[in-house]
């Protein structure tokens, strides 16, 4: 398949593409593998900040990045191009490097990266092991990893441009401690985190983990584990009593029984009348479930 020509106006209908799991596992799977590559950079350079915050990405109109990072004097950013295909590398030199991205293993990937860095005078040397691998296959060494279907790549960029838009709006009615819209390499999901401002109870002294605050979460992914299909999903922590039978919206959204999660199928939003304000209504009536029971100070906490 090939990729959208570029500046190619979308039809209403193609807003929010369909982005069928089946179809483009094997390409999420080797691009899931190259952004923790680039996450782990990112994060072996950069000062540690809370919550993990270091090891993110950001959404771009073309893709991903690293946002600048740290290196000594100077500072570098890395950005991945689903557009025009390429791994960019720039430094605050003025030096630029462009990598193609195509079907390759990941161990291909992992190899010219650390070269292309090298020659920019960047040294790093990153865990080798890929976040909670259902079969551990070091970067340097995974072959079986090889594929890049650029029209569903571009499908994948599409739908989080999208993401990222209305994740934003959400979060700017929000004044208390809030993450940025950011993109975890890990899970490959993308996701906004509010907090109440509170040290969850029991939390030890000196974790300064998401598990110690309150907190309520929301984000996108493509799918893994038991739910094979992309899907937005939203959380409280700790969870409080009786969020189980809190009224959500839209009336398709559910609770996970496995996940513990609400879940929105992406299918059922990018198929309602209106998928942005669909969106919406399941970020604020999760968010409001949580923060109603577990009380938060939402006057101090909330615009409007």
């Amino acid at each position: 398949m090939s990729a959208l020509e570029p500046g190619k106006q979308l039809a209403a209908a193609e807003t929010w593409p369909s982005l069928p799991y089946e179809e483009w596992k094997d390409t999420y799977a080797t691009v899931h593998l190259w952004t923790q590559i680039v996450g782990r950079v990112r994060s072996t350079l950069s000062p540690q900040l809370n919550h993990w915050w270091h090891n993110a990405l950001y959404v771009t109109p073309l893709g991903l990045t690293t946002s600048p990072i740290p290196y000594g004097a100077r500072s570098f950013e890395i950005q991945f191009d689903f557009v025009g295909h390429h791994l960019t590398l720039q430094t605050s030199e003025g030096l630029t490097r462009y990598m193609a991205l195509y079907p390759r293993p990941v161990a291909d990937f992992y190899r010219e990266l650390m070269a292309f860095l090298g020659t920019l005078g960047i040294e790093v040397h990153i865990p080798l092991l890929p976040h909670k691998p259902a079969e551990p296959v070091p970067y340097d060494q995974d072959q079986q990893h090889a594929a890049y279907d650029v029209e569903y790549i571009d499908r994948f960029r599409r739908i989080l441009v999208q993401c990222d838009r209305v994740f934003k709006q959400f979060r700017a009615r929000y004044v208390g401690k809030c993450s940025p819209v950011h993109f975890w390499p890990g899970s490959c999901d993308l996701a906004v985190t509010r907090f109440s401002g509170r040290r969850a109870q029991g939390a030890a002294e000196g974790d300064f983990s998401d598990a110690a605050y309150e907190l309520s979460s929301a984000g996108f992914w493509p799918g893994s584990g038991s739910l094979l299909k992309p899907a937005f999903y939203a959380y409280t922590a700790p969870a409080p009593a009786g969020i189980e039978r809190a009224a959500i919206r839209p009336g398709e959204a559910h609770l996970d029984p496995v996940l513990g999660e609400f879940i929105l199928l992406y299918d059922e939003l990018r198929n309602a009348s209106n998928p942005d304000a669909a969106l919406l209504d399941f970020l604020q009536s999760t968010y409001e479930a949580g923060a109603n029971l577990a009380n938060w100070d939402r006057s101090r906490l909330e615009i409007g």
